[in-house]
This record gives C-alpha cells, sequence and structure tokens, in this order.
C-alpha cells in the first residue's frame, strides 16, 4: 500500500488551527495574512492559557510586530522559507533577551546573549516566535511540575499531566497555539508528552538538529499537530551550526517527500519494554489495533523480545543523579531550598556516589546502546507504545510519584535515545475516557526521513481520530 501526502482538504475554520503548509499556501494567494493569523493565536492563547499554562515569556506584542514584518516580506515577495508561521520554543532552547530558568526558582535570571541553534534557524527563516513553553526543574520529569512555572495542564483533561519535559510544547501543539513547537528529547521528554497530548512529536537522530549545549544523547526536535509539519521544521532546523561539534555531517534530505510503500516493510513489535510499570490494558489493545493495520497494509510482522533490564536503567538513574547533584550540589543552601523538593531529594542520591559507581552507570547507557542495535536492527522499523500508561494526575512529578522509582516509565522510548536512532510519537487512539495513546515509531540510525515517512502513512490510515480539544 503505497500511502500519499498530498490530497487536499479544506483548512480548519480558526486560523489558529491552520496547520504550517496551509498558512505558507494561504499566504502565497494572499488568502490570509500573518498579522490575521497572530490575532488568531493571540485570541487562542488568551482564551486558553489561564487554565492550561503551558507558556513563559509570553509577549503578544512582540509576535504581532514580528507578523507585520513578515507581511510586508510577502507583500515585496520576499518571503523566507517559514515566513508568519506562529511557532513556540521551548524554555531550555536559549532565545536572545530571555532568561533560562530551566524550570527551577533557583536560577538567577540572566538574559541570554545569543540564539541558540534551532531558534536561530527558525528566526532566520521567519517564524513569528510566540512565545516559550515551560518545563520541570532541570528537564528532569515527564511532567509539567516545577518550581518556578505555574502547573501545566493536558488540553484534553485539564486535571491530567501533559507530560515532559517538554510540558508546555505539548500542551500548547494540542491546544492549537499555533502549528509550529519545538522540544528537547534524552529519554522521551518530546515523544512523551506528544504521546499524551495526542500530537506529533519526533525525537530525531542524534546531531540531526544542531543544539547547544550539546551532551550525549540530548536532542532538539518538532511537535505539530501534522507530520507534514514537522517536515517543513526539519527542513529548517537540520541546517548545520558550528557551536554543535557532536552534529551530523549536513545532509540536503528531501523533508517533503513523505510518500512510502507500506508493503513489504519489515517491522518489528515492541510490545513489552523489559523493565518497569506493566503495559496498560487499553494501551496494549490500542498498539495492537494499530499493528494490525499496518499488517492489512501489507507490512512484515515481527515479535520483538525486551531488552532493557534493571542493570541498564538502575544504571541510567546513577549517572542522571550524579550529574544533577553536579548543578544542585554547586548552589548554596538557599537556592538548593528552592528546587522542586521532588527533584532535590533525587538529585541528593548522587552526592555520595563513587568514581566507579558512576562509570559503572555511564557504562550501562553504552550497553543500552548495544542491546538497542541488536535488537532492532534486522527492521525497517520498530512499533511500540510511547508510554506504559495514560496521562496521570498533573499534580504529580512521575507516574509513580516516587524519587526512588524515577524512571519506570521510560523503558519504551529511553534506549532509543542512547542508541542515536530516530523516532516518533503519533497518536494511535484514545482510552476510554478520552485521552490520547501514542504510537512509537522508531528507525535506523539515520533514517529520520524513514520516520516522517511511516508517521505519515499512519497518520493517513488511522481510523482512530477526533477532534482537537476545546477548552
Amino acid at each position: 500500500m503505497s500511502t500519499q501526502s498530498s490530497s487536499h482538504r479544506e483548512p480548519a475554520a480558526d486560523l489558529a488551527d491552520w496547520s504550517g503548509s496551509d498558512l505558507l499556501d494561504g499566504f502565497a494567494r494572499k488568502q490570509v495574512s500573518p498579522v490575521e493569523v497572530a490575532k488568531a493565536v493571540i485570541a487562542r492563547i488568551d482564551a486558553y492559557e489561564p487554565r492550561l499554562q503551558a507558556l513563559y515569556a509570553y509577549d503578544p506584542e512582540a509576535a504581532l510586530a514580528d507578523a507585520k514584518a513578515s507581511e510586508e516580506r510577502w507583500m515585496r515577495g520576499e518571503a523566507r522559507p517559514l515566513d508568519g508561521i506562529p511557532t513556540t520554543i521551548k524554555e531550555n532552547i536559549a532565545t536572545k533577551g530571555t532568561p533560562v530558568p530551566l524550570g527551577t526558582a533557583a536560577r538567577a535570571l540572566v538574559p541570554e546573549e545569543e540564539d541558540s541553534p534551532p531558534a536561530a534557524r527558525l528566526r532566520e527563516d521567519g517564524v513569528v516566535i510566540m512565545a516559550k513553553t515551560t518545563m520541570p526543574d532541570y528537564g528532569m520529569l515527564s511532567s509539567g511540575l516545577s518550581s518556578f512555572h505555574p502547573l501545566a495542564r493536558n488540553p484534553w483533561d485539564l486535571s491530567k499531566n501533559p507530560g515532559g519535559s517538554s510540558a508546555g510544547a505539548g500542551a500548547a501543539a494540542a491546544a492549537g497555539y499555533g502549528p509550529f513547537h519545538i522540544g528537547t528529547d534524552i529519554g522521551g521528554s518530546i515523544r512523551l508528552p506528544a504521546g499524551w497530548c495526542g500530537v506529533f512529536g519526533l525525537k530525531p537522530s542524534f546531531g540531526r538538529i544542531p543544539i547547544d549545549p550539546a551532551y550525549y544523547g540530548r536532542v532538539a526536535g518538532p511537535m505539530t499537530r501534522t507530520v507534514r509539519d514537522a517536515a517543513l521544521m526539519m527542513r529548517t532546523l537540520s541546517r548545520p551550526d558550528v557551536r554543535d561539534a557532536m552534529s551530523l555531517p549536513a545532509h540536503d534530505l528531501p523533508w517533503l517527500d513523505l510518500d512510502i510503500d507500506v508493503k513489504g516493510l519489515r517491522i518489528g513489535v515492541m510490545m513489552e519494554a523489559g523493565i518497569g510499570m506493566p503495559l496498560d490494558p487499553e494501551i496494549r489493545a490500542c498498539i495492537e489495533r494499530a499493528v494490525e493495520v499496518f499488517e492489512e497494509a501489507g507490512a512484515e510482522i515481527e515479535q520483538i523480545p525486551p531488552f532493557v533490564t534493571r542493570d541498564m536503567l538502575n544504571g541510567l538513574d546513577v549517572f542522571w543523579r550524579q550529574r544533577a547533584w553536579m548543578d544542585i550540589g554547586a548552589l548554596s543552601e538557599e537556592q538548593r531550598a528552592l528546587v522542586l523538593p521532588y527533584i532535590l531529594s533525587w538529585a541528593e542520591g548522587g552526592k555520595a556516589l563513587s568514581g566507579a559507581e558512576v562509570y559503572n552507570g555511564m557504562n550501562q547507557m553504552i550497553v543500552m546502546r548495544n542491546a538497542a542495535i541488536a535488537a532492532t536492527h534486522r527492521f525497517d522499523f520498530v512499533l511500540s507504545p510511547v508510554a506504559p500508561v495514560p496521562a496521570y494526575q498533573a499534580e504529580l512529578a512521575s507516574p509513580i510519584h516516587d524519587p526512588e522509582e524515577p524512571f519506570e516509565h521510560i523503558g519504551y522510548t529511553v534506549a532509543f535515545n542512547m542508541s542515536d536512532q530516530p523516532s516518533a510519537s503519533v497518536n494511535a487512539g484514545f482510552t476510554n475516557s478520552g485521552l490520547p495513546i501514542g504510537l512509537q515509531i522508531t528507525g535506523r540510525r539515520f533514517d529520520d526521513m524513514g520516520v516522517l515517512r511511516l508517521s505519515q502513512a499512519w497518520e493517513t490510515m488511522c481510523p482512530f481520530k477526533r477532534p482537537w480539544p476545546r477548552l
């Protein structure tokens, strides 16, 4: 079965819900203007944000000024590739003039001197930056809980968590705060909120999008309502930047060529993570239905045994506790008292670790990397749940809410950070109570195009779609 990504459909009635692709077409045809669109998104934010609390450094006046400049470029015939598209950027991705608190009240609010690579690329191509989006302390929770930001909530159910650490980005995308959003991911921080908020989130191959600061496993990636909008963002975000010495060489990839023939693809199915929380029965049934759709389209399906072990997850925990304590332990006693208690308790577990324990933890991440490659290299793609449970209570730091068991919910996602593989979350359906369920699609190393294409195929085939939430 070959899926086509170019079929025409009418844009949404409200300009705040238009896709980036539809906006570019509307701007080019002079059907709509960037100023009209910015005003529609501002109206959506003003209506929803008091309850959603997804944004930081929201500046509607600056956004309108940028939209006016974009409108003038369109009128002069000098439009840039993404000119006029409303965009949010995760708080920890630096933008010039805005402090980066990293989600914690313990950091001084010092304005950044320059845009980080993802923000610089987007601004160069003409997006209208509406706001930054919220995150938990130091980005170390799959939650919107923060000692600095107000508590972010899930637009599908305001009593639930949007996930994290790209918490505000997931909520903003689902709520229609414009079409483009960008998050970061080192263990699931794009895919988990994308799954729990019912949007598309791509964790690209390590190094595909330059980022600063760069460190092992950390990536930035798009969070959007459609796969095509993510592809539009990737065309811009993947341009090189010398500040990231770990980035991949520049490649001129056909980002908007999203057609793929599902028939004959070898697809592995990882229904069990091997570690952590048991898989919720509703999520299992939903992912099994998605697998059946791929099989009916002609894909060759094979089950993959679980490969993440307790030693791997414990090693990851040890290493990241120590890394967190390097930051938090350097604070004054008064500053440490401002850190979210859950994060402080977790990080304190790293202060007495020996060098050998930390090295062993780091080595377990390498063991996890090798295990992921060994388990998946025979397949074109791997399908799995994104998370073992649906969105949980907004006030909790994690589904278990215990700093001694912090990572029991990331068994499906984290290994593909360690292995550098591109991996996405795309909505697969909903629980009986109406909460979104994420399908994870993982590709071979550096096959970002393949993951986008198979995600587009699923977006086209998925029989379980629902209208976007209204608050």
